[in-house]
C-alpha cells in the first residue's frame, strides 16, 4: 500500500483543502501517513504570501527527502501555481499541481501508477484557473482537531500593490451555496461543535444573491452546531452588522481578524487598499460598544517601500490607539507578481527588524491587557487537547483556558471562571453557578 503524508503550510483554507484531499486520498486506497514518518509520497501544500512561504516550503522538501530519501514529492498550492518549472526541478519532486487541479492529485498520481511506460519523468499540470461558483468534495474530517475549517470563498480581486495571491489563487469565486450547508451539516453529524468560515476574500462570498451573512444565519439553525467563527474579513463597513450575531442568542463568536496592513493613510494609499485608518476606527469602536468582550486582530505589514519614520509612527499611534487587541506582524518581501517589486523606497533589513520588534512589543502589551480584563468573568470554553497538567481550550473570543480535569474533557463545552494569567493563557476553574 502507498503510504502519504501531507504537509500544510499557510492560511485555513489550504488547512481546509487538505482534509478533502486527505479523505480522497483515502478513499482511493492509499494509506495516510503522519507528516514525521517516512512516506512513499510527501504532499505539501504550499503558501507563498511571503519569502518566509516560499523558505518554509524547502525546509519541509528536506525534511521529506530526510525521511525518505526516495520519496516522491507532490507540490501543490499557491507556490505550485506561481513557480512551476521552478519546482519541477527540484530533487524528489515528481507532481507540481497548481490551483485549478490540485483537487484532483489523488487520480493523478493513481492515473501515473497505471502509466505502463514507467516513466518517472516530473509533471507539471498548472491549467487556468476559472471564475465562477464551485463545489468542493465533502469532509467530515480534521484529525483529532475539535473546531473544523470550511471553506467557502476562493481567490481575490482586489489586486493590491505587496500580494500575488490574485495569481496564484485567481479572481474571487463563491462555493454553491447548498454544498457549503451540506459539509457544515457533515462536520456536525462527524461531531465537530465549531466551524471556521474560511476563504481567501471571505467577505466577498456571493451565490445568487447570498452573502456570508445568509450562510451565518442557515448554519445558526443546524442543531448541535455551538459556535460559529470567522477566520479573516478585508476591511469593509458591512462588518458592523456582524455584531448583532455575536449576541449571546447568536452562534457567532465574539471574534474578528481585519487585516489592515497599515495605520498610515499615506501607505495604505500606496499600497491600493480601498479605506483609511479612521475608516478601520470608525468600524472597531462600533463593534466594541455593541459587543463587550469581542476580541479584535489585525496584520501589519513593516518596511512597505517608502514607509518613512513618520509613517511608521503613525501605523504605531493607530495601532495603540484603536481597539485592537493584537496584530500578527510580517516584514515585507518582494513578489514576483507584485506590483511593488518595482517600487522605489526600499526600507534596510535592520530597520524593518527594529520596527517589527517593536510592532510585537506592543502586541504583546495590548493582548495582555485585554487579558487582565476578563480575569473575574465567567465564559464557556471548548476543550481541545490536554497539555501537561492542563486542559486546554478556548472561549469564543479565542482567550485561550486551561482548566485542571482529571477526566478527558475534549470536545466538550464547560462554563468557567477566568481566574489568572499564565503565559499568554489564562487559568480557570469550572463555575457551577
Amino acid at each position: 500500500m502507498t503510504k502519504v503524508s501531507f504537509i500544510t503550510l499557510g492560511c485555513r483554507a489550504n488547512q481546509a483543502e487538505t482534509a478533502v484531499l486527505e479523505d480522497l486520498f483515502r478513499d482511493k486506497g492509499f494509506v495516510l501517513a503522519d507528516q514525521d514518518a517516512p512516506s512513499d509520497i510527501a504532499v505539501i501544500n504550499s503558501c507563498t504570501v511571503t519569502g518566509e512561504a516560499d523558505r518554509a516550503t524547502l525546509k519541509i522538501m528536506d525534511r521529506a527527502r530526510r525521511l525518505n530519501p526516495a520519496v516522491r514529492i507532490a507540490l501543490i498550492g499557491c507556490l505550485a501555481q506561481v513557480q512551476k518549472e521552478k519546482l519541477l526541478a527540484l530533487e524528489n519532486v515528481r507532481w507540481v499541481v497548481g490551483t485549478a487541479r490540485k483537487m484532483s492529485l489523488a487520480d493523478i498520481i493513481r492515473e501515473d501508477a497505471a502509466d505502463e511506460d514507467g516513466s518517472d519523468a516530473g509533471r507539471l499540470i498548472v491549467a487556468p484557473i476559472r471564475r465562477g461558483p464551485f463545489s468542493m468534495p465533502l469532509t467530515s474530517s480534521f484529525g483529532r482537531r475539535t473546531r473544523a475549517n470550511l471553506k467557502i470563498q476562493d481567490g481575490c480581486d482586489n489586486a493590491c500593490a505587496y500580494c500575488e495571491v490574485p495569481f496564484a489563487r485567481g479572481g474571487g469565486r463563491s462555493r454553491v451555496f447548498s454544498d457549503v450547508l451540506a459539509e457544515a451539516r457533515a462536520l456536525v453529524d462527524a461531531g465537530y461543535q465549531e466551524i471556521v468560515l474560511t476563504g481567501i476574500n471571505l467577505g466577498a462570498y456571493a451565490y445568487e444573491s447570498r452573502t456570508i451573512v445568509h450562510i451565518i444565519r442557515q448554519m445558526e439553525k443546524i442543531k448541535g452546531l455551538a459556535r460559529i467563527r470567522i477566520s479573516s474579513l478585508e476591511y469593509a463597513p458591512w462588518i458592523g452588522a456582524l455584531a448583532g450575531l455575536m449576541q449571546p442568542s447568536h452562534k457567532l463568536c465574539r471574534f474578528l481578524h481585519i487585516p489592515v496592513q497599515s495605520g498610515c493613510d499615506r501607505i495604505l494609499a500606496h499600497m491600493g487598499r480601498a479605506y483609511t485608518s479612521s475608516d478601520v476606527r470608525v468600524l472597531l469602536e462600533r463593534i466594541v460598544r455593541k459587543v463587550p468582550g469581542v476580541m479584535l486582530g489585525t496584520d501589519v505589514i513593516v518596511g512597505f517601500p517608502g514607509e518613512s519614520d513618520s509613517d511608521f509612527e503613525q501605523t504605531c499611534d493607530f495601532l495603540e490607539s484603536s481597539p485592537f487587541h493584537y496584530f500578527h506582524v510580517f516584514s515585507y518581501s518582494h513578489r514576483q507578481r507584485a506590483r511593488s517589486r518595482s517600487f522605489k523606497g526600499a526600507v534596510p533589513a535592520e530597520v524593518i527588524h527594529a520596527r517589527s520588534l517593536r510592532l510585537r512589543a506592543l502586541s504583546q502589551k495590548k493582548r495582555q491587557a485585554f487579558l487582565n480584563s476578563s480575569i473575574g468573568s465567567v465564559g464557556n470554553a471548548l476543550f481541545e487537547q490536554k497539555k501537561g497538567r492542563y486542559w486546554v481550550g478556548h472561549l469564543d473570543n479565542y482567550v485561550t483556558i486551561k482548566l485542571l480535569s482529571e477526566q478527558s474533557i475534549r470536545n466538550r463545552i464547560i462554563r468557567v471562571k477566568l481566574q489568572e494569567l499564565d503565559d499568554g493563557c489564562v487559568i480557570a476553574q469550572e463555575d457551577g453557578g
